[in-house]
């Protein structure tokens, strides 16, 4: 792909600010989705403000040469429900939401030193591109539900799906516009306009139904902004509620060592599985900038950043992190590669944790225009994995297996869970595929 802006590309402040905006509009609504699933007193200004810190971490291991957003993980979500459900009160399963970060971030460390010391050429032999490339097209179709769920979605109960859905395509129809037609900034921030678009329209529907006495053109909630009370200071600026300071001492004192057997039978089987989807998501984004992330800066410091970045990101926001999709989609769509962009997208994401009506506005963002947005997303996820496998000669017998059992366990939507363990559906689709190659691997020519 030809990049507008490299890695190293520094583009000017204004248009910087513009592109981590974008960045951070394509990951706002994952990474506050996890602690609203989760719940239990975390809050989505924390969750903000660990990712942007876990995304410094991941940085300056990576020696500023990935781009790529660490966000609130998904994977770990019954992780932390198990953290919460062995735990003797609400204050110890906070400080189980670090330990069991903790576990994961160390598991990332041991296979870090393993590939420093190893190479990555068995990686290479373990996972071809017949086996990374419909990997990485799992990803974006194994979340095609959730933006065509999110498509025709209300923020507000009794919002007609009608109408929801006709602001969504809208944001996604402004978005390719402006990313196909446009000849200047708009092309390289297509997402920030098809947003604005799709809320400035649900806005307008949102009137009309008020004054019409309508609620059905309703699907946009403004109660986070109407929540605010600027009689006082947190109306304006307020801390967020760090998992560390919910856990406060008295919730340490209260770990066992069952507890902790807990965490580690929920945290660590997950953590080689996210190591998957790390794999996928570097070898994918490598593709799309033209530059072998596993190579330079290397997958042991990607593995530190993530790790690393993992733990530090739990302790202020409860959340472990992971390296965004919607990420790598945005830096496909824009051709905009350059780290710098990362950096402030990490910043504002600790400026907008600490300003509460910037943290309310962003959670008016209706779930039908995210949807929107999140199918152009997806889709490039998707399509960038097809990419990668091409060349593959499909008359094989053995590719051909390979590929239709990663395909279809992945669209398929399969899920297995041992107790409180669950291994998701981009890792039972990568493990049965390497498995199935594995299996077939002396198929004569």
């Amino acid at each position: 792909m030809d990049l507008i802006y490299g890695i190293k590309d520094k583009p000017s402040f204004g248009k910087t600010v513009l592109f981590a905006i974008q960045q951070l509009l394509a990951i706002m609504a994952a990474t506050i989705a996890v602690p609203a699933i989760v719940g239990n007193g975390l809050s989505a200004s924390a969750a903000l403000f660990g990712a942007g810190v876990g995304t410094f971490v991941y940085l300056l291991f990576t020696k500023s040469a990935s781009p790529v957003f660490l966000g609130s993980s998904f994977a770990f979500i019954g992780s932390m429900f198990s953290a919460f459900g062995g735990a003797a009160s609400l204050a110890v399963g906070y400080w189980g939401l670090i330990i069991g970060a903790l576990m994961a971030g160390l598991v990332y460390v041991i296979l870090a030193v393993v590939v420093k010391f190893c190479g990555v050429k068995w990686i290479d032999k373990l996972m071809p591109p017949v086996i990374i490339g419909p990997t990485v097209s799992i990803i974006g179709l194994s979340l095609s539900g959730n933006a065509v769920g999110d498509l025709m979605k209300s923020s507000v109960e009794g919002g007609s799906v009608y109408v929801a859905l006709i602001c969504g395509l809208v944001t996604l129809a402004v978005t390719m516009l402006c990313s196909t037609y446009s000849k200047k900034i708009g092309r390289l921030i297509p997402f920030i306009i098809g947003i604005a678009a799709g809320y400035v329209l649900a806005s307008v529907f949102a009137l009309i139904g008020t004054l019409a006495d309508k609620p059905a053109l309703i699907v946009i909630n403004y109660s986070a902004l109407k929540a605010l009370d600027f009689s006082s200071v947190s109306g304006y600026i307020a801390l967020p509620k760090f998992t560390f300071l919910l856990g406060g001492a008295a919730g340490f004192k209260g770990i066992t060592g069952s507890y902790l057997l807990t965490l580690f039978a929920a945290y660590v089987p997950v953590a080689f599985v996210v190591f998957a989807e790390h794999l996928a998501d570097h070898k994918n984004l490598s593709a799309i900038i033209g530059t072998n992330l596993l190579e330079e800066p290397g997958l042991s410091r990607t593995l530190l950043g993530d790790g690393v970045g993992t733990m530090v990101s739990t302790f202020f926001g409860g959340c472990p992190n992971t390296t965004y999709g919607e990420s790598i989609g945005c830096v496909a769509i824009t051709r905009n590669a350059s780290t710098i962009t990362i950096w402030f997208c990490a910043c504002l994401c600790i400026i907008f944790s600490l300003i509460s009506p910037l943290v309310a506005l962003l959670e008016t963002i209706p779930s039908c225009v995210m949807g929107g947005v999140c199918i152009a997303l997806y889709g490039f996820i998707a399509v960038s994995g097809f990419k990668m496998f091409q060349q593959v000669d499909l008359n094989k017998n053995r590719n051909l297996f390979v590929a239709s059992v990663i395909f279809i366990t992945g669209v398929g939507g399969m899920v297995v869970s041992f107790g409180k363990v669950e291994i998701r559906t981009v890792a039972c689709a990568l493990i049965l595929g390497i498995l199935t190659n594995v299996m077939l691997s002396k198929e004569t020519e």
